[in-house]
């Protein structure tokens, strides 16, 4: 039988790992730090426990369940309390999106609930690396073509985020196992280093949510809200072809 998250992460204060959500929730998945050993900034960084806690396919009504199986969509909320491995803040392990029929990547939205997330974002032949610094209240889309890594940049508070995403995929985790990572690692000092794994690595382009040149019109907070209203926006994340003069393919 799993564990409730608030006995595996007994460590940190059960009120701050608090899920913020009112409807049925089912155990979380874990993400433990084995899984991520290997894309680790310091070489031989062995780490082991749980790191993060993922409630998937959220809903709180039967109908609104209906509605997002009907649309393909899934609604999940993220739980990353703060911690440091081998001097580098606590991440998510990173992943790509594949293409969809009509040959653009599928999107995907998140919102800060609280706490502070530096979503690490990168063109599959990296040229182009971003950073977008999102607070609580914050909406930030992962445009087509971009992986993309989360950071709790933070040593005491946790982050809480909420993300809508299409259901017709399987995100794709090997490219960054096979590059030991993302294109940068954001260490504990406030520092980030190359990745040394990747020929040729861009600047570190830093924006603040709302201002990262990718906005959708009609996306608000909280996101729920648009599940809630059966919002025609949240299209975009199956057919972002249909949104092409705000998206990149």
């Amino acid at each position: 039988m799993k564990r409730k998250v608030t006995e595996i992460f007994g460590r940190f204060d059960p009120a701050r790992l608090r899920v913020h959500w009112d409807g049925p929730i089912a155990e979380p998945e874990l993400r433990m730090a084995g899984d991520l050993n290997g894309i680790f900034a310091r070489k031989g960084c062995s780490a082991s426990g749980p790191l993060y806690a993922m409630f998937r396919d959220l809903a709180k009504s039967a109908a609104d369940r209906w509605w997002m199986r009907e649309n393909h969509l899934r609604y999940d909320i993220t739980v990353i309390p703060p911690q440091v491995i081998c001097g580098e803040f606590v991440k998510t392990k990173g992943h790509y999106h594949p293409k969809n029929e009509a040959g653009w990547g599928f999107p995907e939205v998140y919102e800060v609930l609280e706490g502070t997330a530096h979503y690490l974002l990168q063109r599959e032949d990296t040229t182009d690396v971003v950073l977008v610094v999102a607070t609580a209240g914050d909406v930030v889309v992962v445009p087509p073509g971009y992986g993309h890594v989360t950071i709790n940049p933070t040593t005491d508070h946790v982050l809480h985020m909420a993300n809508i995403v299409s259901s017709r995929f399987t995100s794709d985790y090997a490219k960054y196992v096979e590059k030991k990572g993302a294109a940068y690692y954001e260490m504990a000092d406030g520092s980030w280093v190359k990745n040394r794994a990747y020929e040729k690595v861009p600047p570190l382009r830093c924006v603040d949510a709302g201002r990262s040149g990718t906005t959708i019109p009609g996306l608000d907070f909280p996101l729920y809200r648009l599940i809630a209203r059966r919002d025609p926006v949240l299209g975009f994340l199956n057919y972002p072809e249909k949104f092409s003069s705000t998206l990149d393919k």
